[in-house]
């Protein structure tokens, strides 16, 4: 027996069997009604305006052959010897590719460069990927601006972030984006009032509240210029922008405690020094705090007490489960036996870097080298040198500058030259402060032709001179009565736009010539200068005009081209339509031929095979007699 009601029963109970129809016509009417229902007209998404913020997408909606392409990037980059030209080639390549790299993976290329001081190849891979529209993300931002700050270029960074900090930002500025400005701001130029404005455009925006390493840079910098009163006050402004409770960042209290070891409190920074460090304190401090505090007693005669913190350091340190020390606390350590003149412990707490799994960067040995350096230790120095090649750590400019100072410091001027020229043949670019120190060493060391081959060396890569470095060439000429050569750098001066002829060094030439019993030279070398600018400037003119008139003929050129290709897609336009109405008349007009019947049709076939049929004389169309079929039937058999 049946379990199931009958056919009966569901049509007499419709409201239990909502898709049960009583007949075939119910049930296609009912499907047509769901198919209406199902797709509904929904309006159409507008295509996304091409001046609409992008912005980074998240790793999980990732297509597994863009994570594939993160991974082998990331390979590249982390390998023992990183290959950062392949890196940023594939990035590159695959920008324009059907797999797109992702915002997080150009970060990671243009983090490594960055490392690697490679800044040409970053800003071109920066570049590109914002043409290829790739989003970028905060770290791209900090990124960005530390590259700037690294060119040496404080003013377009300032201008970056305050683009940044506008209201209705995609992506707002971090707080590393305002450290990493404020610290260029501070530390590179000594832009103090600079850097207080943009900390309180940070409080203002809302964006970032009061970040204590902001406020422990600006503090650091005051210090640096010897205002401790002002480095006091920041701690209190910070102190109340936080309510007036205690600041438990202890990356403001090195600072601190240098401000008062300034201002001659030594006790109130000891009080300080025990107040925060105490078992009892709430303060937090990692290796960064740690460190300035060290260098905050070390710099000041309290080696003692910088070497138990330093231990302490190293009691807490469990990598990576808790870092209380990295290279920088290792180099304020050597800048603290440096002060007290222990140099060999300096030497030794260097090399217990490895100990602690940590490897020295050239920055530290840089450190290292500008101590010996300056206390004539040419030997250690070389020793430090022939390590830091044996570790595979590249020296940057300003290493084989400390080199070349160390050699001149010790009158070795040949060795020194060498190892200025050294960083032509290791592709390194000195900048203006590199050039002026070797003009002023060679002209301290009487050799003003060769302090000229360098001054003519650095017009040539196109490098500014600064005005110390003319002022010191200018020096070196007038103290030899070479005044003719003074003339020239004076003119060097004088038509050089980004330097000002100061009234010291004015005074120093003219009395010069003065002397020299040359004051009408005086009058006709400001003439000579005036024509000198004027012909510039006319040349410049010239030149300018010249510039547009190409560009004027370049833009009329590109015009004729366009028009011509328009007329000629216009006349093969024309001749097309020509065509076709050209052909549309000729079918019109013309008689269409008598469509061939069956006859004709298996007559062909027939003689395709070799066979006759037997009315091929025959008329088309004309049927074959009873006579002849009979006769053609009676000849077969």
């Amino acid at each position: 027996m049946s379990l199931s009601k009958p056919l009966s029963a569901r049509r007499l109970v419709p409201a239990l069997f909502p898709l049960a129809h009583a007949d075939a016509a119910s049930a296609a009417a009912s499907r047509r009604e769901r198919r209406r229902d199902a797709f509904v007209a929904t309006p159409p998404t507008p295509a996304p305006s091409p001046r609409a913020v992008r912005l980074a997408e998240p790793l999980p909606t990732l297509a597994p052959s863009r994570l594939a392409l993160h991974n082998r990037i990331l390979a590249l980059l982390t390998a023992p010897e990183p290959d950062l030209a392949e890196a940023a080639l594939l990035t590159r390549h695959a920008l324009h590719s059907n797999c797109r790299p992702s915002s997080y993976t150009c970060a990671a290329v243009l983090a490594a460069l960055l490392r690697a001081r490679r800044l040409d190849d970053f800003f071109a891979l920066h570049r590109f990927a914002l043409q290829a529209a790739v989003p970028p993300t905060a770290a791209t931002h900090v990124l960005y601006l530390s590259a700037l700050a690294a060119r040496r270029l404080p003013d377009a960074a300032l201008h970056h972030l305050r683009l940044l900090a506008r209201p209705g930002s995609p992506v707002p500025p971090s707080p590393t984006a305002y450290r990493v400005v404020v610290e260029c701001l501070v530390a590179d130029h000594g832009r103090l009032s600079d850097a207080v404005e943009l900390k309180d455009e940070m409080l203002a925006s809302g964006f970032v509240g009061p970040d204590p390493k902001v406020y422990s840079i600006l503090m650091a910098g005051f210090v640096a210029a010897g205002d401790g009163v002002k480095a006091v006050e920041l701690y209190q402004e910070l102190k109340d922008k936080i309510g007036g409770e205690p600041v438990l960042d202890g990356i403001v209290y090195g600072s601190l405690m240098k401000a008062y070891f300034l201002r001659g409190m030594e006790e109130k920074a000891m009080e300080c020094y025990k107040e925060v460090l105490s078992a009892e304190s709430e303060v937090k401090f990692g290796a960064e705090s740690y460190t300035e505090v060290v260098d905050a007693l070390g710099q000041n005669g309290r080696l003692e007490e910088a070497l138990k913190l330093f231990d302490r350091m190293l009691g807490e340190h469990d990598y990576p489960l808790r870092i209380a020390v990295d290279v920088r606390s290792f180099s304020v350590m050597v800048d603290a036996y440096c002060a007290a003149g222990r140099f060999n412990d300096a030497i030794a707490v260097f090399r217990r870097m490895g100990e602690w799994k940590l490897v020295p960067d050239v920055a530290a040995y840089n450190n290292l080298i500008r101590h010996l350096g300056r206390n004539k230790l040419i030997g250690e120095v070389e020793v430090i040198y022939n390590e830091m090649a044996e570790c595979g750590v590249v020296g940057d400019e300003e290493t084989y500058i400390l080199l070349m100072e160390a050699c001149f410091n010790v009158d070795r001027i040949d060795d020194g030259i060498c190892y200025f020229d050294k960083m032509a043949e290791l592709e390194l670019k000195p900048d203006a402060t590199a050039y002026h120190k070797i003009v002023d060493g060679l002209v301290g060391f009487s050799m003003p032709d060769k302090a000229q081959d360098y001054f003519d060396q650095m017009k040539e890569k196109g490098i500014s001179p600064s005005i110390s470095t003319y002022e010191t060439l200018l020096k070196a000429y007038v103290a030899n009565d070479r005044l003719d050569d003074a003339a020239k750098v004076a003119k060097g001066i004088l038509l050089d736009e980004h330097v000002v002829f100061s009234n010291e060094m004015r005074e120093l030439f003219e009395g010069a010539l003065r002397g020299d019993g040359r004051e009408d030279d005086i009058a006709r070398f400001y003439e000579d200068v005036e024509r000198e600018k004027a012909e510039a400037e006319a040349r410049a003119a010239e030149e300018k005009a010249r510039a547009e008139a190409l560009a004027r003929e370049e833009r009329e050129r590109r015009r004729a081209e366009a028009a011509a290709k328009d007329e000629a897609a216009a006349r093969a336009s024309a001749a097309a339509i020509e065509a076709i109405l050209a052909h549309k008349r000729k079918t019109e007009n013309g008689t269409e031929a008598p469509a061939p019947d069956a006859n004709s049709l298996d007559g062909g076939f027939l003689s395709k095979l070799g066979i006759r049929s037997a009315g091929e004389d025959a008329g088309q169309g004309t049927p074959l007699s009873t006579e002849t079929k009979q006769e053609n039937w009676q000849g077969r058999w």
